[in-house]
């Protein structure tokens, strides 16, 4: 065999080798080019003024985050941490600016609530994020709509159970597009309202909350590393209540597009 066949041999091994170490995968690691047995869409947010689309992670959420509508449902905001809860990312419904969305009412509930509420969406994850780092974290803002099956949310609670029923399903949050913080900056004030049918039914300011979006961020970050793809919806202001089919709801935050949907 002559040196150059013996060389060709050793590389083709070589290569051979390498092949083999890359298409074995490290437990809970995906291959790039991993073959999977169907595929899963994508869950994407469009950002404004752009053709990109944000990835959609997980979607976290805070509860009672304005003192009067902890009140309202039973809580003391004066002592009381803040707690979180998740929902799907098929929950997401996208809502284009002066549209209005059909907005299935979903089965089960007799008693379907609105709260409208600042999403905040980040580009940069971690773990124990300091407070005054926390805003660095936040690619963009949307207006959002937490919709709720009050009814199985509250049969959970009294049967001392997970009230993911009555939070987390199907189309359980419409959002409108995301707005780069590099164009709007971040929202600490400002007005945030909702009218169903044209009459103001929630009417509060961005100020009012209990836990800042900065403080959101570093509380959650203790509790599970975030990762580029969050967004956390910031909680809502008092008086949410019931809405029915062939209802409209018209949603607002100062500084952002109206959201508008349509129970149907």
């Amino acid at each position: 065999m002559t040196d150059m066949n013996r060389r060709n041999m050793l590389q083709a091994a070589g290569a051979m080798t390498v092949g083999a170490v890359a298409g074995c995968a490290t437990p809970g690691v995906a291959g790039n080019a991993a073959r999977t047995a169907f595929n899963v869409p994508a869950t994407t947010i469009p950002v404004s003024g752009t053709d990109e689309m944000f990835p959609v992670r997980r979607i976290y959420c805070i509860g009672r985050n304005y003192a009067a509508h902890a009140r309202e449902m039973g809580s003391d905001p004066t002592r009381e941490p803040p707690f979180f809860f998740q929902k799907p990312t098929d929950a997401i419904q996208n809502v284009a600016p002066g549209t209005l969305a059909d907005h299935p009412y979903p089965s089960l509930t007799r008693n379907y609530h609105y709260e409208v509420e600042l999403v905040a969406a980040l580009s940069r994850g971690g773990s124990n994020i300091p407070i005054e780092r926390a805003l660095e974290h936040v690619y963009g803002y949307a207006v959002g709509l937490d919709m709720t099956r009050r009814d199985l949310q509250r049969a959970m609670g009294d049967e001392k159970k997970p009230w993911e029923i009555g939070k987390s399903f199907d189309r359980s949050a419409p959002i409108g597009p995301l707005h780069r913080v590099a164009n709007v900056g971040h929202f600490t004030n400002g007005a945030i309202w909702l009218k169903v049918n044209g009459q103001v039914r929630q009417n509060a300011t961005l100020n009012h909350m209990i836990w800042s979006v900065a403080e959101q961020v570093a509380r959650l970050s203790l509790a599970n590393e975030l990762f580029p793809g969050d967004i956390i919806f910031s909680g809502t202001p008092e008086n949410v209540g019931p809405v029915v089919r062939g209802d409209r709801i018209d949603c607002h935050i100062d500084g952002l597009p109206d959201l508008s949907i349509r129970i149907v």
